[in-house]
């Protein structure tokens, strides 16, 4: 190899691999799907590897191409956090940055937390990505993202966490139940309680905040795929459902034939947290932001 592979060459690479898809990866890239095909293929000369199996219709990559699509990423990110951290000596907590958050803190959060942000930072131009836990792990790895609001604990490899504040549970129930003004959890004994379908962050955690994994299974065989879901699911009678106190807080239940009914102490809770990778340079900025949202929320 009479010379080391460029930042370019390995951006195509990792884009390929993110996308499966010669066209796709040619798009994000900003190059034309030829030019994308050719720089991968200059990449394989220089290292004297097949990193990638062609055909009309597939991509698959060869393990040891994997192996350097893991690699890559590891320089690409290393490479963005040199530059954002030239970017924060010049401005702190300025210019863009793009934070993941969960659809089960979203609607109820954002509210309250975005203008705090906008008067906090003004200069920071923040953007938001919504989806599951797992999604947003992924793109925090890949540089995607640079911070992730989320439910905590959850496996995302080594990060830096920053626990902000517990969100309780709240059990909720048709109007005409006559469960009492505050149960414990043994009073979910026998009910048919409804989770967010798998893969949902909070569906883990309700499981065991509330202490209902290896129950029988048979309760839990209605799912949603949202919380507004839900909630109209324990409205037509399907069951009862355990909410985040946040959701509740913020009106879920408005317009509804349901009523909350609280835990009584030790209130079973998730913990709300910032995530973002540890070596990104920013993490003063990132602990700044959890702060102002930690004092708003609290």
């Amino acid at each position: 190899m009479n010379y080391p592979p460029t930042l370019k060459q390995l951006k195509y690479l990792v884009s390929l691999n993110r996308h499966m898809h010669f066209g796709k990866a040619a798009e994000e890239a900003g190059v034309s799907q030829s030019t994308l095909s050719s720089g991968i293929q200059e990449l394989e000369a220089l290292l004297g590897l097949k990193l990638v199996e062609r055909t009309k219709r597939t991509v698959m990559f060869t393990p040891l191409g994997l192996e350097i699509v893991a690699r890559s990423s590891d320089i690409l990110n290393k490479v963005t956090d040199l530059t954002q951290l030239a970017a924060r000596a010049r401005a702190p907590l300025s210019g863009p940055m793009v934070m993941g958050i969960i659809p089960t803190i979203a609607p109820f959060l954002l509210p309250d937390i975005m203008p705090a942000l906008r008067d906090s930072f003004p200069e920071l131009e923040l953007a938001l990505v919504e989806g599951k836990s797992s999604d947003l792990c992924s793109k925090l790895k890949s540089g995607d993202l640079d911070l992730v609001l989320y439910a905590l604990p959850f496996a995302c490899g080594q990060l830096e966490e920053m626990p902000l504040f517990d969100d309780p549970f709240v059990s909720v129930f048709p109007e005409n139940s006559s469960m009492p003004a505050e149960i414990t959890l043994d009073d979910l004994s026998g009910q048919s309680v409804l989770l967010l379908e798998e893969g949902h962050c909070l569906r883990d955690h309700a499981l065991s905040a509330c202490q209902l994994t290896g129950r029988d299974r048979t309760e839990r065989a209605l799912a949603g795929t949202s919380l507004y879901t839900i909630v109209q699911m324990v409205a037509s009678g399907f069951g009862m459902s355990l909410l985040p106190a946040m959701a509740v807080d913020n009106g879920i239940l408005n317009g509804t034939n349901l009523k909350p009914v609280s835990f009584k102490a030790p209130v079973p809770s998730r913990k709300i947290g910032l995530v973002w990778r540890e070596s990104d340079p920013r993490s003063k900025d990132f602990a700044k932001i959890g702060h102002v949202i930690r004092d708003t929320v609290t």
